[in-house]
């Protein structure tokens, strides 16, 4: 688990996506990797979800996780899809439970100190701040992250190029989650290439926003704290 931490952190940039036809996953895989972000996160708000995993996370090259879990029942089907990790859109017991019990890494959503100290209980290092547009964005991480100490977090809804350098800025984010480079009705359509061109235009701004500070011997090993 704290690989996978720390590969989401060398890459900085989690897509969100939502895929209604599996047929789309390994193409959409192949945008991902052409455009030098091979990373996904599939949410299970459609029921081409796990087969969607399975396909990315057949490929090998890509690091798949399943997002808006809200179940233990869901843990299971997308850890036997393959999933590497497990997004929640808030901190649930029962979900942190079995993802440890299953052995995958798991960020529950967190945006008041109620809830993250609750997830820090549950063993959690890093949370989800969701919906972090709404909930005080930048501001309100910076607040959370000075009582505590250590604690990483990976904000995600309402996040796009316009703020993305505030949230890269702040050396409590381990990585930002959005869909503005995978939007829904271009993956529906089969338009990979402009997926494509999306997902290397994020990356550069990126690598443009902020340096690599996520390296071997620096936070990617206090991400696993």
């Amino acid at each position: 688990m704290n690989e996978i931490l720390a590969r989401l952190a060398q890459h900085r940039l989690v897509p969100v996506v939502v895929i209604d036809d599996a047929a789309h996953a390994d193409p959409l895989a192949q945008a991902l990797v052409d455009g030098g972000l091979p990373v996904a996160e599939v949410t299970f708000r459609t029921a081409a979800a796990p087969d969607a995993i399975r396909a990315m996370a057949d490929r090998g090259d890509v690091l798949v996780g399943a997002g808006t879990v809200l179940t233990p029942r869901q843990v299971d089907e997308a850890v036997a899809a393959g999933a590497s990790y497990v997004v929640s859109p808030g901190t649930s017991r029962a979900v942190i439970e079995r993802c440890a019990e299953r052995g995958v890494l798991a960020l529950p959503g967190a945006v008041t100190a109620t809830e993250v100290q609750a997830a820090l209980e549950l063993g959690v290092s890093t949370v989800k701040f969701f919906p972090a547009g709404t909930s005080g964005g930048p501001k309100a991480i910076a607040a959370l992250a000075a009582p505590f100490v250590g604690l990483t977090f990976v904000p995600t809804g309402g996040v796009g190029p316009a703020n993305l350098g505030e949230y890269l800025a702040l050396p409590s984010v381990a990585a930002v989650g959005g869909s503005w480079m995978v939007p829904r009705d271009l993956v529906a359509a089969g338009d990979l290439t402009l997926v494509r061109d999306l997902v290397a235009d994020a990356v550069a701004l990126a690598d443009e926003l902020r340096p690599r500070a996520f390296g071997p011997g620096t936070d990617a090993v206090r991400l696993g704290a």
